[in-house]
């Protein structure tokens, strides 16, 4: 066994009977032991793996690749996916173990997919039973169910059953993962989440984990104290963490979180206590968690950019929200209520014409509430009188222009050209169509706005993807501000 002392009974007890697969090998690649289960995973008794080395496993096809010579290539922890030799997809995770500041042995431990598939499995089931028990007794109808929602639109029998379930889980201090496309109401459903908690005197604190730079997340997240940097505030700050104790943290797009913010995550979940940038003492922290994504972690954990530990801690209670084009009955009420908003806020009292509903509600939406909302408040704001009429129709029923025959966003959301714009370039594809015409229109945004989220609530997508796509086109906000900002 070399250096390395494995034989303890403590350490043997947690290999035999750990539900993971685990694999100690030595500095130069010799595989020290493994767990009993990693035979059926990987087609070879536990002795013969104990007599080889990794090099050679991953030479014969057993591990490909080996998430342990990648440790040993680096010196540094790592996160892959796995293919074994019996054709089982795993996801393998290694940690390498120093002495006297020299590699002395690598831990990794591995989780078949197959069970994590047999769980989402075995959620979805529940949940397709939870929503016919809901239908059956009549639950899904419950009276003044509305009442308690605040401004939420839950008209559809799947949002209701969206909203029964997290009424039930409020309570408790579960974690609540909300999936669901960009724009389906993620934050709305969050709040009434925190509203109908124990914690709804305590603040809701919203961050939106893509609109952080990642130089300025650590500070933000978790604090700072006096002199942890040059520019810092007398006295230290309390990051947004210790901003949410006694109520709810909310983080958005979590799926766009850098893997060190992760990890740094995933402590101050398991510990309950957060460390200020600078600072040796923690401080206990007590807030519910909610968080949100329009990506598919299971996705993200596979290609190694989201740490398979935080997706098991996140995953408790996952809520996913459907998209506008699968619950249609719920825009009639969407749109009155933005209406109502749009009246209040201006001073009018402007109505939808009759044949506008066919156009609404025969639309897909792919910008979902948000891009319905923000329809709304342009043809609005465009209505000549207080008649709100179908696209392209102004008060008198003739179409509206933009001026200068400039791409502009129609009232669809969609990109458009108005009269006198050009037709396709010669040879130029549809795509090349579309990204020249989203050029022009960020241009003319960058010349307008000050604010990347200035141009997001304009275009109606989130700012971190109005920040990549002012990359991707080599474009800048002219009034001084920064694709960052």
């Amino acid at each position: 066994m070399g250096d390395i002392d494995i034989d303890s009974d403590i350490l043997r007890t947690i290999i035999d009977t750990a539900h993971d697969h685990f694999f100690v090998v030595d500095a130069d690649g010799r595989v020290l032991d493994v767990s009993p289960a990693a035979a059926a995973v990987y087609g070879m008794s536990r002795e013969a793996l104990c007599r080889t080395t990794v090099q050679a496993l991953e030479a014969q096809g057993v591990l490909k690749p080996s998430v342990s010579l990648e440790v040993m290539r680096t010196g540094k922890p790592a996160q892959l996916m796995q293919v074994t030799g019996t054709g089982r997809r795993v996801i393998a995770q290694a940690h390498p173990v120093f002495r006297d500041g020299r590699l002395a042995a690598v831990v990794s431990r591995s989780m078949d997919l197959t069970d994590l598939q047999l769980l989402q499995e075995e959620y979805a089931l529940l949940q397709r039973r939870f929503s016919d028990h809901l239908r059956r007794s009549g639950v899904a109808d419950e009276p003044g169910l509305e009442a308690e929602l605040d401004d939420l639109e839950v008209r559809s029998g799947v949002m209701r059953e969206v909203a029964l379930l997290l009424k039930r889980v409020a309570p408790t201090d579960a974690t609540v993962l909300m999936l669901g496309e960009s724009g389906v109401g993620k934050t709305a459903f969050a709040r009434q989440l925190h509203r109908w908690s124990r914690r709804q005197a305590g603040p809701f604190i919203d961050v939106n984990c893509g609109a952080i730079p990642e130089s300025l997340f650590e500070s933000e997240m978790f604090g700072y104290r006096h002199g942890a940097f040059s520019g810092a505030a007398p006295g230290g700050k309390a990051g947004l963490m210790e901003q949410a104790e006694g109520g709810t943290l909310f983080l958005d797009e979590i799926g766009e979180l850098p893997l060190a913010m992760q990890t740094k995550l995933l402590k101050v979940i398991q510990d309950s206590s957060v460390t200020r940038l600078g600072d040796t003492r923690p401080r206990r922290v007590d807030f519910r968690l909610v968080v949100a994504t329009n990506q598919d972690l299971a996705r993200l954990v596979e290609a190694g950019q989201f740490r398979l530990d935080l997706y098991y801690r996140l995953n408790v209670i996952p809520v996913t929200l459907p998209p506008l084009r699968e619950r249609r009955e719920d825009i009639p009420g969407l749109v009155e209520r933005q209406l109502r908003r749009l009246n209040d806020r201006y001073g009018r009292d402007k109505i939808m014409a009759r044949d506008v509903w066919q156009q609404l509600m025969g639309r897909d939406w792919p910008g979902n509430v948000r891009e319905l909302e923000n329809w709304l408040e342009r043809a609005w704001l465009s209505a000549a009188d207080d008649v709100i009429r179908p696209d392209g129709q102004d008060g008198t029923g003739h179409p509206r222009a933009a001026p200068g025959g400039a791409p502009s966003v129609g009232a669809s959301g969609l990109l458009t050209t108005a009269p006198g714009g050009e037709d396709l370039r010669g040879g130029e594809t549809l795509k090349a169509a579309l990204a020249r015409t989203e050029r022009a229109i960020l241009a003319e945004l960058c010349g307008e706005r000050t604010s990347t989220y200035a141009i997001a609530e304009r275009l109606g997508i989130s700012q971190p993807s109005v920040v990549r796509k002012l990359r991707q086109h080599g474009l800048r906000i002219a009034r001084g501000a920064s694709p960052d900002d």
